[in-house]
């Protein structure tokens, strides 16, 4: 993804990722892969949670960076480094020093190298094998570091030009690591700007791992506007586990002007999954996409909202990680214990395309933080929702189609419980929702860190007055309602329910009323996609 540059956009191709099975790592001092899955120096599964931070372009950030990184949860950090063809070079004293600080916070730290993005594409961008050199120039830095350091060879190294010598040249530039040397495990980028959507990397990932001579190697996925729906998220990041090839999201955000990204599903797909995540990044992102900061200028007390996503929201790395074994952490909390498995869901609601699902809470020794929604399909399981409370809406569904979702509750250490029971779903023919004669105008009157305004108007579309009027929607953000007025309102997880009050309890033919309220919100603060006003669809205004 261009995150300082430019913006992608991209179609995705039906292609099918060959099945193989891989060869276990060899014998290392290190990180190692083994039947798909990354190891620590210890041999314990390692599952990466933390961010990226721009330390050529802020190097008198990195010291305190890297401690406000790990104080808020973090147990790996994607470091952004120079070969010095684009930007100041970071010499072998300086990633020796980087890594000495990751290691005082103990971080895993993930190295790469920014000078390849958009190769082909962006001007100035430089090859992989220039990326391999400067690697081996910085060799005595990396050495008797490999159960810290994961090398990513380089950032996004293709763009949307010549893609196609991605697999080439990535070959090459492993061999050219292992050949001088360097033993660590290495990570690699996707093509197209890192979110290959051509398929390139998914389609020859087999093949550039068997080029590996330790079998060693790690694939990242950008996920930015190419992902903005479950089904790609689910579908790429599940052909990589079912062919055992190691898969990491390297970057993604909450938002991008180059299409909206699925964060939700991101962050349930995988925790469900036991996959790594780190998000771009902590502070300082220029060139229009500075709402990518977690933080506002380098100061960890000024959370953004993206940044209260990823650190404190649901399945994200305050909630999930573990630190890694080789720095004593014992590969995570002493809190063991799983919740209780929460009740099976009921279902209400029903359209063509979504259904409203409800359960009874869960409970905890120490606390429930969210709940895992999934889609049941014989042995398989699909995430679709990871919601805080105890209702939420799915939507995206397929008319006249049977589904059957089960829940799975998480707390604060990640323990996940037992599988709820599973509700069976069928959703309306096409065309046959119950559509009333309404239409709502809902906006966003003002918003600020944490908390919003709201006006929602209440149009009658039909010939005959309403007499007494609910308006349910449900939210997708976490927001609830903490004051309103034109209404009553009530809300249950994330179902909101608006009645009306004394004085505008009828709605006259062609006429409207409107309301408004106060609310709060967490992560990100989107607009309810569907109303119903007593039970019948309203048309959106």
């Amino acid at each position: 993804m261009r995150k300082r540059f430019a913006l992608v956009g991209a179609a995705v191709a039906a292609l099918v990722l060959s099945l193989l099975a891989v060869v276990p790592a060899q014998a290392a001092t290190g990180f190692t892969v083994s039947n798909g899955r990354l190891l620590d120096a210890n041999g314990n599964d390692f599952v990466m949670r933390g961010v990226n931070h721009a330390h050529t372009w802020y190097t008198s950030s990195t010291t305190q960076a890297l401690k406000d990184i790990k104080a808020l949860g973090s147990n790996t950090v994607r470091v952004v480094l120079s070969s010095g063809d684009r930007w100041t070079k970071n010499d072998a004293a300086d990633v020796a020093d980087v890594v000495s600080q990751c290691k005082a916070n103990r971080l895993i730290c993930v190295l790469e190298v920014h000078d390849t993005t958009g190769y082909g594409e962006q001007s100035g961008a430089v090859t992989l094998a220039r990326a391999a050199e400067y690697w081996l120039s910085v060799k005595s830095a990396l050495v008797g570091q490999e159960k810290y350091v994961i090398v990513n060879i380089g950032n996004e190294p293709h763009g949307n030009t010549g893609y196609q010598n991605w697999t080439n040249d990535t070959k090459g530039a492993i061999q050219a690591l292992r050949n001088g040397g360097l033993t660590h495990t290495i990570m690699v980028d996707a093509p197209n700007w890192g979110q290959d959507w051509a398929f390139t990397m998914r389609d020859n990932a087999a093949s550039v791992f068997a080029a590996d001579a330790l079998k060693n190697t790690v694939f990242s996925i950008h996920m930015y506007g190419v992902f903005d729906t479950a089904a790609e998220i689910n579908d790429y990041l599940n052909r990589f586990v079912t062919a055992k090839l190691p898969i990491v999201v390297g970057e993604f955000g909450h938002d991008h002007s180059d299409g909206n990204p699925d964060e939700d599903t991101i962050f349930a797909t995988t925790q469900s999954l036991k996959l790594g995540y780190l998000g771009w990044s902590w502070s300082g992102n220029g060139g229009g996409v500075e709402y990518l900061d977690m933080v506002t200028n380098f100061n960890a007390a000024q959370l953004t909202s993206w940044g209260r996503r990823i650190f404190n929201g649901a399945n994200g790395i305050k909630a999930t990680s573990k630190e890694a074994s080789v720095y004593g952490g014992g590969g995570g909390p002493t809190d063991t214990t799983p919740p209780s498995a929460p009740g099976t869901p009921s279902a209400s609601g029903v359209t063509s395309t979504s259904a409203t699902l409800t359960w009874s809470a869960a409970t905890d020794d120490v606390g429930v933080t969210g709940y895992d929604v999934v889609r049941v399909s014989g042995s398989t399981e699909t995430a679709v929702a990871s919601p805080s409370g105890t209702s939420t809406t799915v939507t995206g569904l397929s008319a006249g189609t049977a589904y059957r979702f089960a829940v799975y509750a998480r707390d604060a250490a990640g323990n996940r419980s037992t599988r709820s029971g599973t509700v069976d779903v069928t959703t309306r023919p096409g065309g046959g929702d119950p559509v009333g004669t309404c239409a709502v105008t809902y906006k966003v009157t003002g918003q600020w860190q944490g908390g919003f305004q709201g006006d929602v108007k209440v149009a009658n579309t039909g010939t005959t007055a309403v007499s007494g009027w609910t308006l349910r929607w449900t939210w997708a953000g976490g927001q609830t309602v903490t004051q309103s007025w034109g209404a009553t309102t009530t809300q249950s997880g994330a179902q909101l329910s608006a009645a009306n009050v004394a004085y505008n309890a009828t709605i006259p033919a062609g006429g409207s009323v409107s309301f408004g309220f106060i609310g709060s919100w967490n992560g990100t603060n989107p607009a309810p996609t569907s109303f119903a006003l007593n039970g019948a669809t309203c048309a959106t205004a």
